[in-house]
C-alpha cells in the first residue's frame, strides 16, 4: 500500500513539475517583455541581456504614449476589433444554426468549405482586398479592415458555434415551438441563452483574431486606420529598434485582452465545457 501511494506521489510530482516547466516557458517571453519595458535604453540592448532592470523607469511608457498616432492607433484597434467581432457573431450564429438544425448535404459542404477557408493564408485574401476596397472608396478605414479580418475569424466562429449548437438538445427547441415560438423565436429565446457561454468563447476568439492581426492592418491601412501592431513595428531609431518603447507599448496593448478574458472567464469556462455533455 505504501508502495502504491509512493508511486502516486511520484506521478503527481512529475506532472506538477512538467506543468511548472510549461508555464515558465510559456510565460517567460511576456515576463521578459514586461521587465524590458522598465529598463533604461542602454540596458535594453545589453549583451549579455539582463532579465531584471538595474534601474526601474517608466520613461518608456511616457515616450510611447506621447508618440504621435499611438493613442489614435489604440482607438482604431478597439473599433476594428469590436466591429469584426460583431460581424463574426451576426454571420456565424445563423449559419451554424442552419447547418446543425437542417442537416442538409449542402450544409455539410458549407461547413467543410469554412474549414478550408480557415486554412487559407491571410496574405492570399488581403492582396485582392486592397483593390476591392480602393474601388469602393473604403481604403484606410476601420470598417474595411474589420471586414477583411472577419474573413479570417468567421470560419472559426462558424465551427465553434456549430459545435455549441450541436450540444443543445433538440427537445428544448421543440418545446418552445409547441409553446408558440417560431424557429427564430426559439433561437432567440431558448438556444442563444443556453449557449451564451459558447457565444462568449466565439466572441473572444474573434476579438483576438482582430486584435492580433498584423498582415491586414499592414496592407489595408496607411494613416487614418493604422492599428497598434503596425505602430509597434514602426518604432525605429537611427541606432536600430527602440526596444524599450516597443515593449512598453506591447504591454499596454496586452492589457485590454487580459481584462476582457478575466471579465468573461466564467462564461468561457462554461462555453468550453458546453460541448462535453449532450442531452
Amino acid at each position: 500500500m505504501n508502495g502504491l501511494e509512493s508511486r502516486r506521489w511520484s506521478t503527481r510530482t512529475i506532472i506538477w513539475v512538467a506543468l511548472a516547466i510549461a508555464i515558465v516557458l510559456y510565460a517567460f517571453p511576456f515576463v521578459y517583455m514586461l521587465f524590458t519595458s522598465f529598463k533604461i535604453p542602454i540596458e535594453t540592448n545589453a549583451i549579455p541581456p539582463k532579465i531584471l532592470p538595474s534601474v526601474w523607469t517608466i520613461d518608456n511608457y511616457v515616450k510611447a504614449l506621447q508618440t504621435d498616432g499611438v493613442v489614435a492607433s489604440f482607438i482604431n484597434s478597439i473599433d476594428t476589433a469590436i466591429i469584426s467581432t460583431l460581424l463574426s457573431l451576426v454571420l456565424a450564429v445563423p449559419a451554424a444554426y442552419a447547418v446543425t438544425r437542417y442537416r442538409t448535404r449542402l450544409g455539410r459542404v458549407f461547413i467543410l468549405m469554412a474549414l478550408v477557408m480557415r486554412m487559407v493564408p491571410a496574405i492570399v485574401v488581403g492582396t485582392p482586398l486592397i483593390t476591392v476596397f480602393h474601388n469602393l472608396g473604403m481604403s484606410d478605414t476601420s470598417i474595411a479592415l474589420a471586414i477583411a479580418q472577419t474573413t479570417i475569424s468567421l470560419p472559426l466562429s462558424i465551427w465553434l458555434m456549430a459545435s455549441f449548437f450541436e450540444s443543445v438538445p433538440t427537445e428544448l427547441e421543440e418545446a418552445a415551438r409547441v409553446d408558440g415560438c417560431s424557429r427564430l423565436g426559439a433561437l432567440w429565446r431558448v438556444i442563444l441563452p443556453v449557449t451564451k457561454g459558447g457565444i462568449a468563447v466565439t466572441a473572444i476568439f474573434a476579438f483576438l483574431a482582430s486584435w492580433n492581426d498584423f498582415i491586414f492592418a499592414l496592407l489595408l491601412t496607411s494613416v487614418r486606420a493604422v492599428t497598434t501592431p503596425v505602430m509597434i513595428a514602426n518604432f525605429q531609431s537611427q541606432f536600430g529598434l527602440d526596444w524599450g518603447t516597443m515593449t512598453a507599448l506591447s504591454v499596454l496593448y496586452s492589457i485590454p485582452v487580459i481584462l476582457l478574458t478575466l471579465a468573461l472567464q466564467r462564461h468561457i469556462v462554461a462555453g468550453l465545457t458546453l460541448g462535453s455533455v449532450k442531452g
